[in-house]
């Protein structure tokens, strides 16, 4: 009788040994893949973080280059302004 008791629970441990050992198994590949998607996760918002700082850039040297642009036009049109009236003063 005894070592009927004592099969059974041999059985009974090894199959807990066995349920615990797939469950650390399941955990850890769990955890690798958790750790994953974060890498990835955390890569892709760098790299979005990377184009948004350099389209900053570029519209503010974009600003920069409308303000150069605008000066100039202005610069143009006070010149032509100046020979317009130099022109109609002389017709007078």
């Amino acid at each position: 009788m005894i070592e009927v008791f004592a099969a059974i629970i041999g059985a009974c441990s090894g199959a807990i040994l066995t349920i615990g050992g797939m469950s650390v198994s399941g955990f850890t590949r769990r955890t690798t893949q958790s750790r994953e998607a974060v890498i990835r996760l955390t890569a892709g918002v760098e790299s979005i973080a990377t184009k948004l700082e350099d389209l900053h850039h570029d519209m503010k040297a974009e600003k920069v280059q409308a303000t150069t642009d605008r000066r100039e036009i202005y610069e143009r049109l006070n010149d032509y302004g100046n020979r317009i009236t130099a022109l109609e003063s002389r017709e007078h």
